[in-house]
């Protein structure tokens, strides 16, 4: 059983210290497009709080009590993928009863959760660091709530961007990229937190 400690570590690490977005580099498709505003920023951040959270507690259980005893680690990465596949599926119809603005304004990147290769690196994070199930919700909770955070600074950025006097070459995505730049570099100052 992990101690509280332990999982305080992982819970600022995951999403400050190795920012899934600003350090790791993985799930940059949405964190680019779908952060023009803060509102579907947010939403995109809940859904993504959800699915990884959720996915790393299935795919810790089906790792520890299905593929172990059986001897069939090596399909993990099959498993953890059909595995997140039926969460944003599940996501996706409750987005599309209960918020349908916030459905509509997502659009391509809410099926594209199933590809975010930061939710299925969360659940080969997990295994590969030995975590146990609380922790590899811990950290599956920690990195998205980093990408929720990183998402909507960068939505509240572009947001301030549009009224600026951008030089020509810089204009759309070669400023979102270079300001996305910027960030990790001042998410690196939080590795000296531990």
């Amino acid at each position: 059983m992990e101690s509280v400690k332990e999982l305080l570590v992982i819970l600022i690490s995951s999403s400050l210290v190795s920012n899934v977005v600003l350090s790791q580099f993985l799930g940059l498709c949405p964190f680019l497009g779908v952060s023009r505003r803060t509102g579907t920023a947010a939403g995109m951040g809940a859904a993504v709080i959800f699915v990884i959270t959720l996915a790393s507690a299935v795919a810790g259980v089906i790792y520890r009590y299905v593929l172990c005893p059986f001897q069939v680690e090596y399909l993990e990465t099959i498993v953890f993928i059909l595995v997140i596949a039926a969460l944003v599926q599940f996501v996706e119809m409750f987005l599309k009863k209960a918020m349908p603005s916030l459905y509509e304004a997502l659009g391509v990147y809410l099926p594209l959760i199933t590809t975010n290769c930061a939710v299925l690196g969360v659940a080969l994070t997990n295994v590969q660091k030995e975590y146990g199930i609380l922790a590899g919700i811990t950290n599956g909770f920690a990195t998205s709530v980093g990408f929720t955070v990183a998402i909507v600074i960068l939505a509240g950025i572009r947001e301030k961007l549009a009224y600026n006097d951008i030089p020509r070459p810089f204009q759309g995505m070669p400023i979102v990229l270079l300001t996305a730049g910027l960030m990790a570099i001042a998410f690196c100052g939080f590795a000296g937190l531990l």
